[in-house]
């Protein structure tokens, strides 16, 4: 139990500490993003989409928009490749993109580390083993992002997702973080061949049961 606490507490501590030195530190870059997007995109310069968040609470999630506005029938999961726009996918290859959810660390609603947040409609798919990834707080990085990112498995990444619940500390953070940096600077795991990220969430165990022999 004091374990807990205390990773909570320090935990709160690096990530209000990170956020607002990235936020400070990366503010020219952020703005003249902002401008890009604006001159190539038009408005909205941010792409806000509801996640759930610690207990499955859903929350406002914010990034800078990557993608082109859809076109009348072209708005679903299979199109999101055709929508990146050339801007979109360096924001994303260099996880520039990223920059304004330090804004959800600060207001509570995320961490620097934790499982990556999902979009709510995911929640009922989930097993209850899988479930328990909502025990934290989601992270901008985490462990299955430095261990293969958007080329694993969904049913690879939810397993660590509950291995870091049940395996949480400051130490295990802080290498996260490290490896995120490597992760970001080889820009390695991006995306699934043929999706702008990758392919929606079917449903726990539905991963193993295609691959099964």
């Amino acid at each position: 139990m004091v374990r807990k606490v205390v990773w909570r507490a320090a935990t709160r501590v690096l990530d209000m500490g990170v956020a607002a030195f990235l936020l400070v530190v990366t503010a020219p870059l952020q703005l003249a993003v902002a401008l890009a997007i604006k001159v190539t995109m038009g408005d909205p310069v941010l792409f806000r989409q509801e996640r759930a968040g610690r207990g499955g609470v859903p929350f406002e999630v914010v990034k800078f928009r990557t993608m082109r506005h859809a076109a009348p029938g072209d708005d679903g999961p299979d199109t999101d490749e055709a929508r990146l726009t050339r801007l979109g996918k360096l924001l994303r290859s260099t996880s520039i993109d990223e920059l304004p959810t330090m804004l959800n660390v600060l207001t509570g609603d995320m961490s620097i580390v934790g499982p990556r947040p999902l979009p709510v409609r995911y929640l009922p798919r989930y097993s209850s083993e899988h479930a328990r990834r909502h025990e934290v707080r989601p992270g901008i990085t985490g462990w299955a992002q430095i261990n293969g990112r958007n080329t694993l498995t969904w049913d690879d990444q939810l397993d660590m997702d509950v291995w870091y619940v049940d395996s949480k500390g400051v130490r295990l953070d802080v290498q996260i973080i490290l490896a995120t940096v490597t992760s970001v600077l080889n820009r390695e795991g991006i995306s699934q061949e043929g999706h702008a990220t990758r392919a929606e969430f079917p449903g726990s165990g539905v991963d193993r049961a295609q691959t099964a022999p």
